[in-house]
């Protein structure tokens, strides 16, 4: 019997804000445990929230990004439950009036696009940090608190594939928007899975599991392909599912059940009385939508379409906002964009990639890396002496032509002076003369070679190669 998967995503983001949802208390990772914290976010009695104005705004602007439906009127809701890291025994959340509802992300998953649904955005506070030890247990209040944004998918995705896929994309976007770091280590971007498998033959949704503990994509994925196999193989023995809450344990790479699940009501919700409802001015909503960064897929089309980019690389181009606009900033001042797209993704990404840190950081500018381009183009240094610029503009900045001068790297194009050098290499390597002339080709490749060490790195390279092999018949 043939099965079909149906999964929906509840991914909880952690925004960009200097201070937590409803206190001053500041947002950051890595204080020491129970030090950003104050009576607010630790649930004192008589004391009083107010809501965050930059958190309502971001959450606005990543439901204009999906293409939501922003609600003028929301409001917060009182989430009951008891768990050691919720320190008021109840969470600020929303429940039947979220700030946005509806929405779309689209994927692409084997060569093929598919439109994902959001059913809602809803902006929460975080609960704290849970560590368990060998004979005790922690927790740390400062995470507690801070503003947490959920995105709820419809159950729109049918395979693991698509998860991962909606999820990267997702990131993709927020980053985009500036609404949040999205770091997985910091738990910046978190998710929980919700999955079912039922028969083909059959039309309604089957018994859904939630998955926790997810902490990377990587996890999502593989977490779900063991769900989906584990449920496929109790209704082929005839076995009830039970919808419950399971946790996905990596090393084992098997889930594990924790508890039965919550519905709705489980969690007794109602207003919160302490908190006004949220109005939002409709022309304030129209021009943070008009100030919106272009999405990343029409982003990478475009790259496509206006610069005559392969695929491939408009699609590593686009990954990153910072990097895409290094990139286009320096494409519209060449006349080779595909130089530009070559030099970013070989040279400036190993050494992000190296230093471990964003191209803001670097000391080259578009500028710089586009003059550098024109002169390779213009032979007035090889690409060996524009390498060797480039190390002097990621850490120094300047101005190349200066670089190449400063340092003797204007490329030899003289037709005697290299064939000066060529001489001389080919008298100091009788015997690769005669490997060449004995059939062995990559004799070649070993006096070009000789001839850029004689001139430094200077010779230019094709007139060298074309040269020897000229002179050797």
């Amino acid at each position: 019997m043939a099965y079909l998967t149906t999964i929906g995503l509840e991914v909880h983001v952690q925004l960009k804000t200097k201070t937590k949802m409803f206190c001053g208390c500041p947002t950051g990772y890595g204080a020491e445990p129970n030090t950003l914290v104050c009576p607010v976010c630790l649930g004192y009695p008589g004391a009083m929230p107010v809501a965050n104005r930059e958190a309502i705004r971001l959450t606005v602007i990543s439901g204009l990004m999906i293409g939501s439906h922003i609600s003028e009127y929301s409001k917060f809701d009182r989430k009951s439950y008891f768990y050691p890291d919720m320190p008021k025994n109840y969470q600020i959340s929303q429940f039947d009036k979220p700030l946005c509802e509806g929405g779309s992300v689209t994927v692409t998953v084997d060569g093929k696009d598919k439109v994902l649904g959001v059913t809602r955005i809803h902006l929460e506070e975080d609960v704290g940090k849970s560590t368990h030890l060998a004979s005790s247990s922690g927790v740390d209040f400062n995470r507690a608190g801070h503003p947490l944004m959920e995105i709820v998918s419809e159950p729109d995705m049918e395979s693991p594939e698509e998860a991962y896929a909606y999820l990267q994309e997702l990131r993709r976007i927020l980053l985009y928007a500036g609404v949040s770091y999205c770091n997985l280590e910091e738990g910046n971007m978190r998710c929980d899975v919700n999955v079912s498998v039922r028969p083909d033959t059959q039309k309604e949704l089957g018994t859904k599991a939630e998955l926790k503990n997810l902490n990377s994509f990587h996890g999502v994925l593989h977490s779900l392909h063991y769900e989906v196999r584990r449920q496929t193989e109790m209704l082929e023995r005839g076995e009830k599912i039970v919808q419950e809450t399971r946790r996905w344990d990596p090393d084992k790479g098997i889930t594990t059940s924790m508890r039965i699940k919550e519905d709705a009501h489980d969690y007794r919700y109602f207003p919160e009385p302490d908190l006004m409802p949220v109005v939002l001015d409709r022309n304030q909503v129209d021009a943070w939508k008009a100030a919106l960064p272009e999405l990343p897929r029409i982003r990478k089309q475009r790259f496509i379409d206006e610069y005559s980019l392969p695929e491939y690389d408009a699609g590593v181009l686009v990954a990153e906002r910072d990097i895409a606009d290094f990139f286009e900033a320096a494409a519209k001042l060449v006349a080779t964009p595909k130089s530009v797209s070559n030099w970013i993704m070989t040279e400036v990404m190993r050494v992000l990639s190296e230093r471990d840190c964003s191209i803001s950081q670097l000391k080259i500018t578009p500028e710089n890396l586009a003059y550098l381009i024109k002169l390779v183009e213009k032979k007035t240094v090889n690409m060996t002496g524009a390498k060797e610029v480039f190390e002097v503009l990621i850490d120094s900045g300047g101005d190349p032509a200066t670089i190449v001068e400063d340092k003797g790297l204007v490329q030899v194009s003289d037709v005697g002076e290299i064939e000066a050098f060529v001489d001389q290499a080919l008298a100091d390597n009788p015997k690769s003369v005669e490997d060449f002339r004995n059939g062995k080709t990559a004799a070649v490749k070993f006096l070009i070679g000789q001839v850029m060490r004689l001139s430094r790195g200077k010779a230019n390279p094709q007139m060298v190669s074309q040269m020897i092999s000229e002179k050797l018949g």
